[in-house]
């Protein structure tokens, strides 16, 4: 939930940065409300979003993930157990994000109650499917669904603009918009950018509706008929309003302003790269490391060609392309092995923890995991981890390299806490020199990843 919502709030400012520097200023209003809604939809479902085929911009069989170390000494509870305890308990934050969310949509039905009001205490009438409020001694002039609000003391000359410019919004209808925008208020009203995203769509609809208004008029009277009132409104997010103090201005420059070229309507692909971008982050970001592969890349091209082999000849078309793959392997692992890092999936001989040497070749894989899950289990302060304030299981994912030379090479660590990385970098640091792996005949590098859980005692269990 938390790393869902971190990807939200820092896809909606990426997206917020891109209009304010590249659209904002535009005349494109029904592009930019289009861009608005379409990348805040994106930014909630973007990180739900998994394309296998972005995960393999780095081959899985470069990087060898070996079995999970679980370290520290958390009691084990029952599944069943646990379940239950989870259902019926909230954690402080849930409660915090769950009470904000009732009060928001209690504050929603207090606005939609009041707006309620107002049409049952003014007198209406009817032109076609809009309902006219005429609100007894107010300047205000607003509108929301096809509900025209008017107040009694505006001029009868200025009525006629201020119309068009709200059926402009009902047509349009921008309330739907602006709705949707309260929903997200009261799911991620913790969220300032949601309320920038609104305030940004306000805007945009005001410039829709007085470009209409302003179709057949004076654009000169109708700067007047702006300023000229005394900008009353109601408090409403989800409502229209006509007269609205910070937008004047605002609406005015962009009443002046010059069409926009046809050609800055190219600067929209931007999106392209920067959607792509973020499902190859939300793609690659929680791929599950590589599981233990029993059989290496060389043994399944050495079993493909001994099948073939001892046929004596190839006759079928499946064989034929077999052949073809075979021979784009072979060219595949003998580019690892020019580069130096050699994927452990293609590897002839993987590196060999010291004490590993006399074991059956076949085992020497089960040897060298288990050598390492031991070592990092003796090792790791967990006293130190203790100290970090966390709770609960703590994931450390490490990737290391066995060099030429059987060295421990290029540590990195990701970790919820900087010591946690750096003790995880530590440890690492103290496996003893392994014996290389070799392709070719020769020394070569080889990737690893090291997957670390650390389990926490909760604090309110005490030591014992």
């Amino acid at each position: 939930m938390i790393q869902y919502i971190i990807n939200v709030i820092a896809f909606q400012l990426f997206f917020l940065i891109i209009y304010d520097l590249f659209f904002k200023k535009e005349t494109f209003f029904n592009w930019n409300r289009v861009y608005l809604l379409g990348t805040i939809f994106l930014s909630l479902i973007i990180p739900f979003i998994k394309i296998n085929r972005f995960k393999e911009v780095l081959p899985q069989e470069f990087v060898f993930s070996l079995p999970e170390v679980i370290i520290g000494n958390a009691p084990q509870t029952n599944t069943n157990t646990l379940a239950l305890m989870t259902s019926k308990s909230l954690s402080p934050w849930e409660m915090v994000l769950y009470t904000g969310m009732l009060l928001a949509t209690l504050l929603l039905l207090f606005k939609i109650s009041k707006l309620i009001l107002i049409i049952s205490r003014n007198p209406k009438s009817k032109i076609g499917n809009l309902f006219i409020v005429k609100l007894l001694n107010s300047y205000a002039a607003f509108s929301c669904f096809h509900y025209i609000f008017l107040g009694e003391k505006i001029d009868e000359k200025d009525k006629v603009p201020i119309l068009k410019h709200e059926m402009a919004h009902v047509k349009q209808k921008h309330t739907l918009d602006l709705l949707f925008f309260e929903v997200l208020r009261i799911l991620f009203w913790f969220n300032p950018l949601v309320y920038m995203y609104q305030n940004r769509m306000i805007q945009l609809h005001e410039y829709i509706a007085d470009k209409k208004a302003t179709e057949n008029q004076n654009k000169k009277d109708y700067y007047e008929n702006l300023l000229s009132q005394l900008f009353q409104t109601k408090n409403l997010s989800f409502i229209n309003p006509f007269f609205k103090q910070s937008l004047i201005k605002k609406r005015i420059v962009m009443l002046q302003k010059t069409q926009s070229k046809q050609i800055n309507l190219l600067k929209y692909i931007l999106l392209v790269p920067m959607v792509l971008g973020m499902l190859i982050y939300t793609s690659c970001g929680t791929q599950k490391n590589v599981k233990d592969k029993e059989i290496s890349l060389t043994d399944q091209i050495n079993q493909l060609k001994s099948t073939i082999e001892k046929k004596g000849e190839i006759t079928s078309e499946d064989e034929k392309q077999a052949m073809k793959s075979l021979s784009l392997v072979l060219n595949k692992t003998n580019k690892y092995a020019n580069l130096g890092d050699v994927p452990f999936g293609a590897i002839e001989k993987p590196p060999v923890f010291p004490n590993c040497e006399d074991v059956d070749g076949a085992k020497q894989k089960e040897c060298f995991s288990r050598s390492v899950s031991m070592h990092v289990n003796r090792n790791f302060d967990t006293k130190k981890a203790n100290n970090l304030n966390l709770e609960g299981r703590q994931r450390i994912n490490v990737i290391f390299k066995i060099s030429k030379e059987g060295n421990i090479v290029d540590i990195r660590s990701r970790a919820p806490h900087p010591d946690l990385e750096a003790e995880a970098v530590r440890v690492l640091n103290t496996l003893p020199k392994m014996i290389p792996g070799r392709h070719h005949g020769k020394e070569v590098n080889t990737l690893y990843s090291l997957p670390i859980v650390f389990e926490v005692k909760s604090k309110d269990k005490g030591n014992g």
